[in-house]
C-alpha cells in the first residue's frame, strides 16, 4: 500500500472545536488505494460509539465542508471521519485529479471497512454523509453496502446525470454526448503523447457580472478566504480534462429503490441542483426515507453556513437510526 505524507498542523478552513479530539488516519480500498482522513472523537467518551464517514463536495478536500460536518457530528456524540476521495487531497491514487463513479463509491465502502474494525466503534451503527457530488456517491454506496444503517446526502449532485445530460437535462441527446466524448477522447491521445494529464481548470480568479448565480456562489466559497484551500481542486487547477468520461457512460443510482436502510436527502430550496434530490427521493421506497428542503437556501449555503445547515435534523436522524 502507498505511504502518504500527511500534514500535522491544523490547516482546515474552520476553527477547531475544544469538544473533540482530532487525529490523522489512513485506510485502503479494494483497489489498493490508500485514503487519508481526519478522525474526530468526542472527548470524555467510553465504549463503542456509532460512527459516520463524511466526504464531499465534489472537487473539495476534507479540510473544507466534510471536515466541518464531521467535527460537528463528533460534538454531538458520534465518532466521525472526513476523508479525501481517491486521487485527491492527501489520499493516494494515480493519476491525480481523476474521478470514477465506481472507485468513488468504493471510497465510502472502504471507509465503512475501516470504521467497522475500530475498537471504539460499534460496527452495527455506521452511517455515511455525502455532500454535493459525494452525496450521490453516498446514496450509490447505500444501494450496495448493507452495513450502512443510515445515509444523508446534502445538496446532492448526481454526477453521472449532469455529465451525460447537462444541467436540467438540457443536453440529453446522442449528439451532445458524442461531442463531449469525442473531445475527451481526442484529449486522451494528447495526454498519452505528453505522458501527462491536462487539467480542465478550476474556478476562474474573477467572475463576470453576468455569470450564472451558482457560479458566483461557488466562487464565493472556493476562491475566497471563506473556503479556499491549497489542496482543493475547485480552488485551483480542477479535474483532469478527461475525468468526466466514465460519468457519461456508467450511471449511478440505478438501484436506489432497493435501499432498505434509512436515507435523508437535504437540499436548499433555491439551489440550482435541487432537482437531483427531488427526483432521487421519488425513487426511494419505504417509510424510513425523508426529503428536507431548506427554505431560501442555495447550493453552497449548505457547505458551511452554520445558521442554515439543519444540524438539529441531521443529528436527530442519525441518533434515531444509529441508536445514540
Amino acid at each position: 500500500m502507498e505511504t502518504l505524507r500527511l500534514t500535522s498542523e491544523w490547516d482546515k478552513v474552520f476553527p477547531k472545536s475544544e469538544k473533540i479530539n482530532q487525529s490523522k488516519v489512513t485506510f485502503h480500498t479494494r483497489y489498493g488505494i490508500t485514503l487519508a482522513a481526519d478522525m474526530y472523537i468526542p472527548k470524555n467518551t467510553t465504549g463503542k460509539l456509532p460512527a459516520i464517514a463524511v466526504s464531499g463536495p465534489f472537487g473539495a478536500v476534507k479540510e473544507q465542508s466534510s471536515g466541518l460536518y464531521a467535527q460537528r457530528m463528533a460534538e454531538l456524540g458520534f465518532l466521525t471521519i472526513a476523508f479525501d476521495p481517491s486521487f485527491t487531497g492527501e489520499s493516494g491514487g494515480m493519476p491525480r485529479y481523476v474521478a470514477s463513479p465506481d472507485i468513488n463509491t468504493e471510497d465510502f465502502c472502504a471507509a465503512v471497512d475501516f470504521l467497522s474494525v475500530q475498537e471504539n466503534v460499534d460496527p452495527n451503527r455506521i452511517g455515511i454523509l455525502g455532500i454535493c457530488g459525494w452525496g450521490g456517491m453516498a446514496l450509490n454506496a447505500a444501494a450496495e453496502d448493507t452495513r450502512i444503517k443510515a445515509t444523508i446526502a446534502v445538496t446532492m449532485y448526481d454526477m453521472t446525470r449532469v455529465n451525460a445530460n447537462g444541467y436540467f437535462d438540457s443536453e440529453d441527446s446522442e449528439q451532445a454526448r458524442y461531442e463531449k466524448k469525442n473531445a475527451m477522447c481526442q484529449q486522451r491521445t494528447k495526454d498519452y503523447l505528453n505522458d501527462s494529464y491536462a487539467l480542465a481548470g478550476g474556478l476562474p480568479d474573477a467572475i463576470p457580472e453576468d455569470a450564472p448565480f451558482f457560479l458566483k456562489d461557488y466562487f464565493d466559497y472556493y476562491k475566497t478566504g471563506r473556503g479556499y484551500h491549497p489542496r482543493s481542486l475547485n480552488s485551483n487547477g480542477g479535474w483532469n480534462v478527461t475525468s468526466s468520461l466514465p460519468f457519461l457512460n456508467m450511471p449511478i443510482l440505478q438501484y436506489i429503490s432497493e435501499i432498505r436502510s434509512a436515507v435523508l436527502l437535504v437540499h436548499g430550496e433555491k439551489a440550482h441542483s435541487c432537482y437531483f434530490s427531488v427526483d432521487a427521493f421519488k425513487r426511494l421506497t419505504g417509510d424510513n426515507k425523508e426529503l428536507l428542503l431548506v427554505p431560501n437556501a442555495v447550493h453552497t449555503d449548505l457547505y458551511d453556513h452554520l445558521d442554515v445547515i439543519p444540524f438539529d435534523k441531521i443529528s436527530t436522524f442519525f441518533k434515531k437510526y444509529l441508536n445514540l
